[in-house]
């Protein structure tokens, strides 16, 4: 027997990715509408699907020896490119074309290509409420008697939108704004008590979980890209296990705390010590705009620090990290628009306690890097589904500053672990061997 056929598992039956697959964003602003564009963009030959893993990525299978590296969109089958089709939600009225305009992340010239598509697609009206996003003054709004009429609004929007397009199946990735910071509270501890605190309008249910919760009870899978409190609670949890739907987030990973779950486990793998570790950023988009209230920075605040606390393990080299000094700082400057600029200094130590430091200035576009995430959420989501997979959806930690894991279980940062997490799981649902990365078998 080969090793390929010793390695070979029972694989997962998956249901084949037949017939349209709607994408419903809830947010049709910068990075909804980067996406949208850039998928038209590659469908019409325009351009090339940079940045994503489900398009570009390949993944090894068996032996080093053996040569056998697909790409990841040959080797699962995902939904493809051609059959998604675009809906969403937003509290101003301008269509996809004019959004992307007012957003300026893409030039006018690459916006003309794409623009007889992107006038096609325009937003719902979203669920709003001005407590939770204080900078923004949404004039294309949903109005009802309590949030639970609002999310059966937005679940009447669901099934009008699959039934207009004849879509058996659908997921939801949110593209939105960050709402003020809030810890979970009574209401969120079990799905009676929500559905409780939706009909009499709880002041602690956010708009973005009436959006979660509308999304499982429509049979749609929901992946947060905000550091939100949408999904990451009990009740939501509850709801995903007993619809079957897959879960996962928080908070889009790109610009500098992508750079952190670069830097920092190369850091910890050769036992440097950090002392201090200081972030700012500048951005002038309306994520910015946002971002400047005290309380949506919190939220951010929360999503940004966590990283470095768990990826370092303070607690297991405490001589090496228990004394980090890790400021976070973003700043609105709208001449920048969504053009973000993260810069770090990194105060290390090595040999000796000899201090060293480390500057790095990214110049990053904030929506360039967030789209091919929200199509990788999408489609893998969508294969979660049709495997079989429900509630937190771990193995794609891999693009969340804030994973979600079970509960008592700590989240997994490092990106690395998070790219081999997420390979392994591709690997387990086809049958094939598990990559330790041991080594061994090449020199018995």
């Amino acid at each position: 027997m080969s090793s390929t056929q010793k390695g070979k598992m029972a694989g997962t039956d998956i249901r084949p990715a037949t017939g349209k697959l709607g994408v419903l964003l809830p947010g049709m602003g910068a990075v909804a509408t980067t996406f949208i564009a850039g998928v038209e963009a590659v469908r019409r030959g325009h351009a090339k699907p940079i940045g994503s893993l489900t398009q570009m990525g390949t993944i090894r299978l068996g032996k080093r020896t053996e040569g056998r590296s697909p790409k990841v969109s040959d080797f699962v089958p995902l939904a493809s490119l051609d059959d998604l089709v675009f809906a969403g939600w937003d509290i101003f009225e301008d269509n996809a074309y004019e959004s992307a305009a007012h957003a300026g992340v893409l030039t006018n010239e690459d916006l003309a290509k794409e623009k007889a598509f992107l006038e096609t697609i325009r937003p719902m009206r979203g669920v709003f409420e001005p407590s939770y996003v204080k900078k923004l003054h949404g004039t294309y709004v949903k109005s009802g008697k309590s949030k639970m009429d609002l999310a059966e609004q937005l679940m009447a929007d669901i099934d009008g939108f699959k039934k207009a397009n004849g879509l058996d199946r659908a997921v939801a990735v949110w593209c939105g704004s960050t709402e003020v910071y809030k810890q979970a509270s009574d209401v969120h501890s079990s799905l009676a008590k929500f559905e409780k605190g939706l009909a009499t309008s709880d002041e602690n249910i956010a708009p973005s979980a009436i959006y979660a919760y509308a999304c499982l009870k429509s049979g749609v899978p929901y992946a947060n890209g905000a550091p939100n409190l949408s999904v990451d609670f009990p009740a939501m949890q509850e709801l995903a296990r007993q619809a079957g739907m897959p879960i996962c987030g928080k908070d889009y990973k790109t610009g500098q705390t992508l750079m952190k779950t670069i830097l920092a486990p190369g850091f910890k793998a050769r036992y440097l010590g950090v002392e201090g570790w200081y972030s700012t950023n500048i951005l002038g988009n309306r994520d910015g705009e946002v971002l400047d209230d005290p309380d949506s920075f919190k939220s951010k605040e929360v999503s940004k620090k966590g990283v470095l606390d768990y990826i370092l393990q303070a607690d297991l080299y405490p001589e090496l990290y228990k004394d980090l000094c890790h400021v976070v700082r973003i700043n609105y400057y709208p001449p920048r628009g969504d053009n973000k600029e993260g810069w770090d200094n990194i105060d290390i130590f090595g040999w000796l306690g000899y201090k060293m430091q480390i500057k790095i200035d990214f110049l990053c576009r904030d929506s360039i890097l967030a789209a091919p995430i929200v199509l990788d959420l999408a489609l893998f989501m969508d294969l979660a589904q049709r495997s079989g997979m429900h509630g937190i959806q771990e193995w794609l930690s891999f693009y969340f500053k804030s994973p979600m894991t079970a509960p008592g279980l700590y989240p997994e940062h490092d990106l690395f672990i998070q790219l081999m997490k997420l390979k392994n799981t591709l690997r387990h649902l086809r049958g094939e061997e598990l990559i330790t990365h041991l080594g061994t078998e090449y020199y018995d």
